[in-house]
């Protein structure tokens, strides 16, 4: 067909005529045409490296878990990509007095069942939280009231500088819903303010979401979002390359450069927060070791094990060069961290000093533990844990390893279960503040509500805990600040946990999606497009 001809159609009513017209009454109908339908409706599929536990938001705090969490709710105070505290719900705040924080709730907020947010959805949601698996989120909350339906008081035990941060964890649910249908039901069916809502949950096969259409900020860029999840690396990669996903969580290392060289997509890094530690066991009898006393009491058997291993050779020969040997239990930008501290030049790889104090210590002819991790979860996890085993058994360590999916892992290693001796893990702290990781992981257990509830070495020790109380109890960040340093110069000094590396976001994507790489490691379609 000529140009000529396609612009001057004659009187019949050809193929091309016939289809404007069907076009143009379909239009003045209202009536919307299968492929106009498919141009207008954008969707995206998202591989990730698990599938989701429980979707409560006071039930879990996994990676995961938190990725959903975010699209179906929100918090008072929002978090950017580069970890800047932004309002969310909550349109603004003040600082009455040291112990009272007055927050402004935004007013039109939806709940996807069409209810209105409300301050005493805030309320509720802050005193079921107390009752609930993470009440360590709400652990420097004393009370919270009502003023008005948009407004919510918050009243502090002690002076708490970083209440606005702590909240950006605290997910508001509906009190009328979660209350009608029940604890379990929630973690099957959440419904809060957030971009997406669930369309439908098959587990370990996916999670599919569908747009909000009056979301608070605006509605979604893109209309369906399916997370998959595919456990592993290799067939992750295959089904990006083959179309059968956009997008891809945690790329192999070992693909990186494969699919950087294919012209159809790309690879997106950026450092993460996440730090892989070892939890090491320091009550008096450890459940792996057929001791009569556990030897990592003593804390030249915890020096000998740092020693022991060998973080560089980790990160070349097992993250091929995607890692960076953690320095600290935070990175530089958090509250807590200690210029011109690091972890590895106080510890640096030496196997003739770690066999002495092996030898001081009484225990040159070594001992025999599990070390319990995933085969799933961190990347490259597996054979972290054999390359540790082989660096452990050079100065008589033998490691038993019992690699497990994530979806049994964290349920075996949670306090106070106590079934392990020696546990490597990861834990990021999208807080900003050092404080909200030491809290969990390394304050006394049964000692204060809400702290030590992670705390999977037992460690104990009254200067650190001192040192937490003190930071918990000032409304002045510089003081705060100082204290957290105090509490990581203890860490470091008695070694209740072994940082290892941070590892390297990597995700890969068709071209035509956008993708934007959070320091927090979420993956939020809300911040993505399709071209």
């Amino acid at each position: 067909m000529t140009e000529g001809r396609t612009n001057r159609p004659s009187g019949k009513s050809g193929p091309f005529l016939s289809r404007r017209l069907t076009l143009a009454l379909a239009m003045a109908a209202g009536l919307a045409l299968p492929g106009l339908a498919q141009a207008q409706n954008k969707s995206v599929t998202i591989a990730l490296t698990a599938d989701a536990v429980i979707l409560d938001p006071h039930a879990a705090n996994e990676l995961t878990g938190n990725i959903m969490f975010y699209h179906f709710y929100d918090a008072l105070v929002t978090r950017t990509p580069e970890l800047e505290f932004k309002p969310g719900l909550a349109e603004s705040w003040q600082i009455v007095d040291d112990t009272t924080w007055v927050f402004k709730l935004r007013k039109g907020v939806k709940f996807h069942n069409g209810d209105e947010l409300k301050a005493s959805d805030v309320v509720y949601t802050v005193e079921r939280l107390k009752k609930a698996l993470m009440a360590s989120f709400v652990a420097n909350i004393a009370s919270a009231r009502a003023i008005d339906d948009y407004t919510v008081e918050f009243k502090t035990p002690k002076p708490f500088a970083v209440l606005h941060m702590a909240l950006a964890e605290v997910l508001i649910v509906n009190e009328k819903y979660t209350k009608a249908i029940g604890d379990e039901q929630m973690g099957l069916k959440p419904m809060g303010t957030g971009p997406y809502k669930l369309k439908q949950w098959i587990k370990e096969d996916r999670i599919e979401l569908e747009a909000f259409a009056d979301y608070w900020r605006g509605k979604p860029k893109i209309d369906t979002v399916v997370f998959k999840p595919i456990t592993n690396p290799a067939t992750r990669t295959a089904a990006l390359l083959t179309g059968g996903v956009d997008v891809i969580q945690d790329l192999s290392v070992r693909d990186v450069a494969g699919v950087q060289a294919n012209p159809n997509f790309k690879v997106v890094t950026r450092p993460s927060l996440l730090n892989l530690v070892i939890a090491l066991d320091t009550r008096d009898k450890s459940p792996t070791i057929d001791l009569p006393k556990n030897p990592m009491q003593d804390r030249r058997v915890r020096e000998a094990i740092v020693r022991a291993i060998n973080v560089d050779a980790i990160r070349t020969a097992i993250m091929n060069n995607f890692s960076t040997p953690s320095d600290q239990y935070v990175p530089s930008s958090h509250l807590g961290y200690v210029p011109g501290l690091d972890f590895r030049k106080v510890y640096p790889f030496d196997l003739d000093k770690a066999r002495s104090l092996m030898k001081e210590a009484g225990y040159e002819n070594g001992f025999t533990m599990t070390l319990d991790t995933t085969n799933n979860r961190y990347v490259n996890d597996a054979a972290i844990a054999q390359g540790l085993a082989g660096m452990l058994s050079r100065i008589n360590i033998k490691l038993n390893l019992n690699l497990m999916p994530r979806s049994n892992f964290f349920g075996y290693i949670r306090v106070p279960s106590d079934k392990s001796s020696f546990i490597m893990s990861g834990w990021d702290t999208p807080s900003g503040d050092a404080g909200n990781m030491y809290s969990v992981l390394m304050y006394s257990r049964n000692k204060k509500q809400g702290y030590g509830q992670a705390n999977r070495g037992a460690f104990s020790n009254a200067e650190f805990d001192d040192m937490i109380d003190k930071a918990d109890a000032t409304a002045d960040v510089a003081k705060r600040n100082a204290f957290l340093q105090e509490a990581t110069k203890i860490a470091v000094r008695e070694i209740p946990m072994i940082p290892i590396h941070y590892e390297q976001d990597i995700y890969a994507a068709k071209n035509s999606v956008t993708v934007v790489p959070r320091m927090d490691k979420f993956i939020w379609a809300y911040e993505m497009d399709v071209k």
